[in-house]
């Protein structure tokens, strides 16, 4: 039997998480180190996949498959696509530098706070979500994923409500107050979503009697087995619905501002970077490939909420006060253009949204950990208790500009590539559509560039005044991911080869080719 590769590295953060619980009260602080160990012995692993992993190979690699619950028909079943293992890199690359950024904030409090931070928990409940994560990337078995897409919202949970950012205008009581509503509509949101999703799952178990992503998906493709029109409508909106609320696609987004501005900054990071990608990644995996007819006939709905999203979400950044509620905005506006990108059914659109989930991990991460830094700093996050920071901060600046460049898809940095591919694979085919998202671009050039301008430049505030530049752990954290920014936006071959060949399989499950282009015959 070969080395399971998967398995472990989804095993290796669950052990973490074990053993970091475990650190004693006394030495809470080895919990630290210990926790960031195991993040990067999960890296580690995750390279070996990605070295493993062969572009021109089978469509699911890696794979492993053991007989678990038998009379119900569910087996343990991992294996990867370009598009998954493209992700796990991502959750494995992002996770040291959130312990990083995070290093201080569950340290106990002051003296006569109301709240208790124990530090353990804290980095426990982040390997946690990561193991839960990567697994929601492997599993090829529905109700094995079903399992981790539910099981991620209890660590998230008490990672929003129980260690909240101190950063609050109003003070401890209403802050505690407010993480506690954010954190029960972030679970009553899932949950709703997922119990819709549990219904779907058993429904797909009756007409294909397992749930085998890859057995049902080849029986569909023979023509052996078959499903009712209304069927498979009926049970491609269960599982869309709870992948639509994860993503988050409006009008079932207004979770997120909520839970990114409660959250600590860390925490945040690991919303919009790592696990909302499981939503739009499930809707390549499962929602297509199980559900073509379905996917075809729910397109136009799904392109004018994508259209909404992105320009609704981009319009509330534009008039946000609080600069993580910004970002979690522009994020909305970023999943919209995701969201298009896979339903336009164009191998450019739906590559250009596989690497957009990638690139916006990375710009998101930058922008929220550096604006992170800056709210520790001054204690406030209102984009109006700052000005003239570039004049006292001068790296915390430039690296704030750069994430915040990548974030409106400057040509040059990452995002704009894969900007670029959705929008060019939306024109092919839906050009009104993507005449109208263009407009989240100049959106995002003003929400970006306002933020900037109110915040880095204009007279030194003397709040900021004696504010410090970025410290040699803060530039560990962000340095890696400035590199990859830039690296990507001149270079994204890497991605793009890994997750092309499993973007063209996705394109012929729902029989879709690209248009043809209109070219006017010469004269």
């Amino acid at each position: 039997m070969s080395f399971p590769l998967l398995t472990a590295t989804a095993a290796l953060p669950a052990i973490g998480a074990v053993a970091t619980a475990a650190v004693p009260a006394a030495r809470r602080n080895a919990a630290k180190p210990l926790a960031l160990l195991f993040s990067l012995a999960t890296l580690a692993l995750a390279i070996v996949v990605l070295i493993r992993f062969d572009p021109g190979g089978g469509r699911y690699q890696l794979t492993e498959s053991h007989s678990w619950i038998k009379d119900f028909g569910v087996r343990y079943e991992l294996g990867v696509d370009g598009i998954g293992v493209a992700l796990l890199a991502l959750t494995a690359l992002l996770i040291p530098f959130v312990i990083l950024a995070g290093w201080n904030d569950a340290d106990p409090l002051e003296t006569g706070s109301k709240r208790w931070r124990p530090t353990q928990g804290f980095f426990a409940l982040i390997l946690a979500v990561e193991a839960m994560v990567i697994l929601s990337f492997e599993a090829t078995d529905v109700f094995l994923f079903y399992i981790f897409f539910e099981a991620m919202l209890i660590p998230m949970y008490f990672l929003i409500g129980g260690f909240g950012d101190r950063a609050h205008e109003h003070g401890e009581e209403a802050a505690s107050t407010q993480r506690s509503y954010a954190a029960v509509k972030f679970l009553l949101y899932n949950l709703v979503g997922g119990l819709i999703m549990l219904a779907a799952v058993i429904g797909l178990y009756v007409v294909a009697g397992n749930f085998s992503l890859t057995e049902i998906a080849q029986a569909r493709a023979d023509g052996t087995l078959h499903m009712a029109t209304s069927t498979e409508r009926w049970l491609f909106l269960g599982f869309f619905f709870a992948f639509a609320v994860k993503a988050p696609l409006w009008p079932l987004h207004t979770w997120l501002p909520n839970a990114m501005g409660e959250a600590t900054t860390p925490v945040a990071v690991l919303i919009t970077a790592v696990v909302d990608k499981v939503g739009t990644f499930a809707m390549l995996r499962f929602c297509l490939q199980l559900f073509p007819e379905a996917s075809k006939w729910a397109t136009p709905v799904i392109l004018v909420l994508a259209v909404i999203s992105i320009v609704y979400g981009a319009l509330l950044a534009v008039g946000q006060r609080d600069i993580k509620r910004l970002v979690a905005y522009a994020s909305i506006s970023h999943f919209g253009f995701i969201i298009l990108g896979i339903f336009a059914m164009t191998s450019q659109g739906q590559s250009g949204a596989t690497l957009y989930m990638v690139n916006h991990g990375i710009s998101t991460a930058a922008l929220m950990l550096v604006a992170g830094f800056l709210i520790s700093r001054r204690g406030s996050r209102l984009i109006a208790d700052y000005g003239g920071v570039q004049k006292v901060a001068p790296v915390l600046a430039g690296t704030f500009l750069i994430g915040g460049l990548a974030t409106l898809s400057l040509p040059g940095l990452a995002p704009f590539v894969s900007e670029f591919l959705v929008l060019v694979g939306t024109f092919a085919r839906y050009p009104a559509i993507g005449i109208v998202a263009t407009f989240g671009i100049v959106l995002a050039a003003l929400y970006t560039l306002v933020l900037y301008q109110r915040t880095m430049t204009g007279p030194v505030k003397p709040e900021v005044s004696a504010m410090p530049d970025l410290r040699a752990r803060e530039l560990v954290v962000v340095t890696p991911l400035i590199v990859l920014l830039i690296f990507l936006g001149v270079y994204p071959k890497p991605v793009t080869d890994i997750v092309n060949p499993a973007v063209k399989q996705t394109l012929s499950d729902v029989h879709k080719k690209d248009p043809k282009p209109e070219v006017e015959a010469a004269k």
